[in-house]
């Protein structure tokens, strides 16, 4: 078993960095070789198609790939994947499943990625995933794969249980228990430096350094094959269901109340927001254990504003629900007005979204096509 001590980078200790690093306590005899452009860091990320995604996918996440496409250095290489192969691990309805490829691709541009700047693409447009997902399987211990637990939160927020107790391994299907690996072989297919995830990702990034580095030591050679990508830590708001403010935001949940879309109507807003859970306390604090929807809402209205929580909640001591509700509604309508308007736009213009994906996928596949063939020198399929 290997182990290391991982460096996690902030997203300002990202942007601020002018020059590549590997977080690494690890040393090898052998030369670091990337093969990306000269000095430059390569950043990955993905998400599952599962339609438009609500508040908590665009503040937790995606509001964070725009700022660093902003902020990224000229040299740097930014690759965004929509990870179709991973929604599969779970039940699809197959026409579903095509439309929300198709509009969360549109709601990427509609946020402000740019496919002239980053790459962007279907993951199912790429083979070369699934064939260095094959050959990092057949390195990979299955004690690794069995002390991922995710899989358990994946079944159980599906199926609407209560917690995890309530899902086991009859459930469990072999894509599911393997899709870490798949994971891996995204990330590693571009030889990534840095990936942003949260605190619920840090053991599947983890296997993916872990899988890089037993690679790296089987299939020695001059130069490193893969780099052991950082976690770049970047800055999120955890938002929460407006109807059960102790779980996370999410689209499985049967309520449609208890989530915010980017596509939502100014009207849809104030009455999602007028009917969430609060609290019948006098005053508003922040207090995300005693107070968890007076909290999610000040969280809320704190990103809308960029501003700390406690912070709002300052403001707010002597005012009601209604007062905050009201400010909550009225921010969430300033930031998601641009990005609506451009997804309502963006959706209907399907040879132009059919293009940018082609596009994206051949500047992703002269990335990864790099990549396999020395990876199938190494091993000797070459």
């Amino acid at each position: 078993m290997f182990s290391y001590s991982s460096k996690h980078f902030t997203l300002d200790h990202f942007v601020r960095s002018t020059r590549r690093t590997f977080c690494t306590s690890r040393t090898s005899s052998v030369t670091r070789d990337t093969s990306t452009k000269k000095g430059g860091k390569v950043i990955f990320s993905g998400i599952q198609p599962t339609g438009v995604p609500h508040l908590g996918n665009y503040l937790g996440a995606l509001s964070n790939w725009v700022k660093l496409q902003r902020n990224a250095a000229p040299e740097d290489d930014l690759v965004f994947s929509i990870v179709g192969w991973h929604a599969l691990t779970l039940p699809q309805d197959p026409k579903t499943l095509a439309s929300s490829r198709s509009d969360l691709l549109a709601t990427l541009l509609a946020i402000g990625i740019d496919p002239n700047r980053s790459v962007v693409f279907h993951q199912d447009d790429n083979q070369d995933h699934t064939e260095l997902a094959w050959l990092l399987s057949c390195l990979t211990p299955v004690g690794k794969l069995r002390r991922m637990t995710t899989w358990k939160s994946r079944l159980a927020t599906s199926r609407n249980a209560n917690d995890e107790s309530e899902v086991d391994e009859s459930l469990l299907n072999t894509g599911l228990f393997t899709y870490p690996v798949l994971q891996a072989a995204d990330i590693l297919a571009y030889r990534a430096t840095h990936v942003p995830v949260g605190e619920d990702q840090t053991q599947h990034l983890e296997l993916s350094r872990d899988l890089a580095d037993i690679f790296n030591r089987t299939f020695k050679s001059k130069t490193l094959m893969f780099p052991l990508p950082c976690q770049l830590n970047t800055p999120s708001r955890r938002i929460l269901s407006l109807k059960d403010p102790t779980s996370k935001m999410s689209k499985s949940s049967p309520d449609i109340q208890s989530r915010i879309l980017l596509t939502d109507s100014a009207t849809q807003i104030r009455a999602k927001i007028r009917a969430a859970v609060t609290d019948s306390v006098v005053g508003i604090t922040f207090d995300p254990v005693g107070r968890p929807g007076t909290a999610n809402l000040l969280t809320i209205l704190a990103a809308c504003t960029d501003e700390e929580a406690a912070d709002v909640a300052r403001r707010y001591e002597a005012k009601g629900h209604g007062h905050l509700k009201a400010d909550v509604v009225d921010a969430l309508e300033e930031m998601i007005k641009g990005p609506r308007d451009a997804f309502e736009r963006l959706r209907h213009e399907s040879a132009y979204l059919s293009q940018v994906a082609k596009d994206g996928a051949e500047k992703a596949k002269a990335r990864s096509n790099i990549t396999l063939r020395e990876v199938r020198t190494r091993v000797g399929l070459i």
